[in-house]
């Protein structure tokens, strides 16, 4: 793991070593479009290479938050509508065969409906979840101008902190990475729990529903 992490420090540093802050976007843009360019080492580094150690003042961190955000954006705006033009027109179709029903994307419906503004932005503020939360909020089609607007603000916050950080650290950025890793696992463990749950209560549902099928030809 941490020489993947190094290869990726590697990449990043070379990228805002010859474009700078297009090279910011494009790295937050690919993070937002569910490929795992862990923001975390994006915007500390960031922070450091592009403002601290250019001898820039602090103020100059809302530009990392800026383009951090930017690059969110345009990476979740892919993401959104890959789940809204794709994405639930093949879950209708093959869903059931991944254990997706119409009465889960009906359930979905309704709580996106009901929480998704709070999602779209809150969850920009998790790690892990942040990387894949349009593609659901797509499928849902949740308003696309408050979706964007969300993912814009959520995304500034995150990149600004977490550039702040970098330039608050300068040269011993990574230090910023390394208290932030012990969050992730148990993110992954929740999130793997919530889809074990899921299985087991599709499982029973279909269960209890072919029993009551069976029950009147019976």
């Amino acid at each position: 793991m941490h020489a993947i992490e190094q290869q990726i420090v590697d990449f990043l540093y070379n990228l805002f070593n010859t474009i700078g802050w297009p090279g910011v976007v494009a790295a937050m843009a690919i993070e937002s479009a569910c490929i795992p360019l862990p923001s975390e080492v994006t915007m500390p580094l960031a922070g450091w290479m592009l403002v601290q150690a250019k001898g820039l003042s602090a103020w100059h961190v809302l530009w990392a938050a800026f383009y951090g955000g930017l690059g969110c954006t345009i990476g979740s705006v892919i993401t959104y509508w890959i789940g809204a033009l794709g994405g639930r027109p093949l879950l209708e179709k093959y869903g059931k065969y991944v254990l997706i029903s119409r009465h889960d994307m009906e359930v979905a419906d309704r709580w996106f409906a009901k929480y998704g503004e709070a999602t779209a932005f809150f969850s920009r503020l998790l790690p892990v979840v942040r990387t894949f939360i349009s593609l659901p909020l797509g499928m849902a089609r949740m308003n696309f101008a408050k979706f964007t607007v969300l993912a814009f603000v959520g995304s500034f916050i995150w990149s600004g902190g977490l550039a702040y950080l970098g330039y608050v650290f300068g040269e011993h950025w990574v230090q910023v990475r390394e208290a932030m890793r012990p969050f992730d696992i148990p993110i992954l463990i929740a999130l793997v729990a919530l889809v074990a749950w899921y299985v087991y209560a599709h499982i029973k549902r279909a269960k209890r529903q072919a029993k009551a099928d069976a029950e009147p030809a019976a």
